[in-house]
């Protein structure tokens, strides 16, 4: 596992985080923008520059903001997960994003309609699309296998875990790093607002009186394997189901019955042989904004039967980092169930009367996590749902 967003540089920083109950929120500095002062943010506290160092790059291959948070994270699963010759298996990388490299290129318009004016700065012109942090970490890390990028807004990871899953399932690869990377861009910040559902202060998933989400930004990948490649290693947990579908409901609204979410729940429980029941922790999409804790806690409901699992969202601590979010959450689901501990649902006070259920508002410690359930939503109605699993041993 790999992980860099506004509550770690790493894997080992984020859990000291979420033990200790400690949000990444706050005020934008790296990104200009008149929302600045308005809007809270989960940000990466490190420059352009200061990211190129952390990734062992030279200042000459100084990347997109998105390439190099994606850079960052995949390097560190790729330690994490003992490979030390990329070729030894069949390896490919499966990357997702929604921003690409449009953090860089919406500062360079002007120029770029000048043909007067040139310089390096013309690298980042072709970076602007979303397959270019993919290229830019595979390069990096040797892979030449087989490269892909997935774009489905907010559940873009989580589809790009699931599609490695399915690569390896059927013998095309052995090993695939998945997961998915995004940046502050203006754009971002300016198609929320103009959607209004960003809160002005921190956000409160799951709450009667949530106002909105909280932008993020941030990378997370991990290592997914066959059992011949991971022969002999630490395995942190089994990828035991996973579940896509779209409603098609709305451009950027959820179904209100949760129709979408409640399909790609079920599709993950089918393939993994699980029922509601085993369930000991959902990592739910929980984004604060009024519109998606409904549709979703309602799905929940619904296929719970009401008797919902401990559940909480952790996007009161990194933001809302949009393609890379589902797998920032794999990891944290994953980790919970490596450590036996649930991770609180942060600035919760005030119950939803349309809800059965309240999120964990405590860090819960020593608790038997065999089975974790993490759900990711995006625009669209993309709605995808895993299902992460205790390895158990032959």
């Amino acid at each position: 596992m790999g992980v860099i967003s506004a509550i770690g540089n790493n894997v080992a920083e984020s859990l000291t985080s979420l033990e200790a109950m400690k949000s990444g929120i706050g005020t934008l500095e790296n990104v200009t923008s008149r929302h600045k002062e308005i809007v809270p943010v989960g940000e990466v506290k490190s420059t352009n520059e200061e990211l190129t160092v952390l990734a062992g790059l030279k200042p000459a291959e100084q990347s997109t903001r998105t390439a190099l948070l994606g850079l960052i994270a995949a390097q560190e699963a790729v330690k994490s997960a003992g490979i030390t010759n990329i070729k030894e298996f069949r390896t490919g990388i499966i990357s997702a994003t929604s921003v690409g490299g449009m953090g860089m290129t919406e500062n360079l318009w002007y120029q770029y309609l000048d043909t007067k004016i040139s310089g390096d700065w013309l690298k980042y012109i072709e970076a602007h699309e979303c397959g270019d942090s993919t290229e830019f970490i595979a390069d990096h890390l040797g892979v030449k296998e087989y490269l892909s990028t997935i774009s489905t807004a907010c559940s873009s990871s989580a589809n790009a875990i699931m599609f490695g899953a399915r690569l390896i399932k059927h013998g095309i690869l052995d090993r695939v790093i998945v997961g998915g990377t995004d940046s502050m861009a203006r754009f971002t910040i300016n198609g929320f607002m103009t959607l209004m559902i960003l809160d002005k202060e921190q956000c409160k998933p799951f709450d009667a009186s949530r106002q909105g989400l909280n932008l993020g930004e941030g990378a997370g990948f991990i290592v997914i394997e066959s059992e011949k490649a991971s022969k002999g290693k630490e395995i942190y947990a089994e990828l035991s189901g996973y579940g896509n579908s779209n409603d098609a409901y709305h451009q950027t609204a959820s179904s209100p019955d949760g129709a979408g979410a409640y399909l790609a729940m079920e599709k993950a429980f089918k393939i993994s042989g699980l029922k509601p029941s085993d369930i000991d922790y959902i990592n739910a999409h929980g984004t604060g904004t009024a519109i998606n804790d409904l549709s979703e806690g309602t799905a929940i409901d619904r296929l719970f039967s009401k008797n919902v699992p401990s559940i909480s969202s952790t996007k009161a601590y990194t933001g809302h980092t949009l393609g890379a979010c589902a797998a920032i959450e794999a990891i944290f689901s994953i980790l919970a169930i490596k450590h036996n501990e649930i991770f609180p649902n942060l600035n919760y006070k005030t119950p939803m009367e349309e809800l059965s259920f309240k999120p964990t508002t405590v860090l819960e410690k020593n608790k038997k996590i065999d089975h974790v359930l993490s759900n990711s939503f995006g625009f669209g109605g993309n709605t995808s749902a895993l299902i992460f699993s205790r390895h158990q041993k032959n």
